[in-house]
């Protein structure tokens, strides 16, 4: 499954949002959703939890674009304890959105809720853990995780697929290991390097705007 960018336009037309946040919340949202959508096949389920949880993926991280003012060192002002903090926000903003546009059903919303909750609990917004965490939110947090790792950010270069994968074994008390382990599949599949290197070229594209740093591992976001 290919996300569409224009599809998505105009639900990610949030009032004050910077145009740079708004494109690398859909490129982002757009490898997360292409990378649920196959995870959920190998699952096992059918065509329409694939296509809620590709959607869900596309729109995971809405709710950050409501708080870029805030983000990402923009502000001199707001502490690095402080950004995290409004960092833990946009979960809850990205439902609240959602719920005032109409978008998606409620299952599609709780899978965004609920994207970065652990599996051992230690999660947010509601440090829930195990099976109270929705099925599309166990799904979305591996899927999202990976994409983050594998692309260029602001304060650090791309991780390559082997540290990433390194990476997340390390922290695997985050993920609920059924998935997990299908996602382990997943990279073994024959396209998926072709798959990342998509999902990675149309991240990087955009280009930061100052140059990432070298990689340093460090505990999973």
């Amino acid at each position: 499954m290919i996300l569409n960018f224009d599809d998505y336009l105009p639900v990610f037309n949030v009032e004050g949002a910077f145009e740079e946040d708004i494109k690398d919340a859909i490129s982002h949202g757009r490898f997360v959703g292409n990378l649920a959508y196959r995870l959920t096949g190998i699952l096992g389920y059918n065509e329409d939890f694939q296509n809620l949880t590709a959607h869900a993926g596309m729109l995971h991280d809405i709710g950050k674009l409501m708080l870029g003012d805030k983000l990402y060192n923009r502000r001199e002002d707001i502490l690095k304890v402080e950004e995290m903090r409004y960092v833990r926000m946009h979960p809850t903003l990205g439902y609240e959105l959602l719920c005032e546009k109409k978008i998606g059903n409620n299952e599609l919303r709780q899978a965004v809720y609920h994207h970065h909750e652990n599996y051992d609990g230690s999660g947010y917004p509601d440090n829930i853990k195990g099976e109270a965490i929705p099925l599309g939110s166990r799904i979305l947090r591996v899927c999202d995780v990976y994409s983050a790792l594998v692309s260029d950010r602001l304060y650090r270069a791309a991780y390559d697929k082997d540290t990433a994968m390194e990476l997340m074994i390390e922290e695997v008390k985050n993920f609920d290991m059924r998935v997990f382990l299908g996602f382990m599949e997943l990279i073994h599949s024959d396209d998926f390097y072709e798959m990342v290197e998509l999902g990675v070229a149309i991240r990087n594209e955009k280009g930061a705007e100052e140059p990432a740093v070298e990689p340093e591992k460090k505990r999973l976001i």
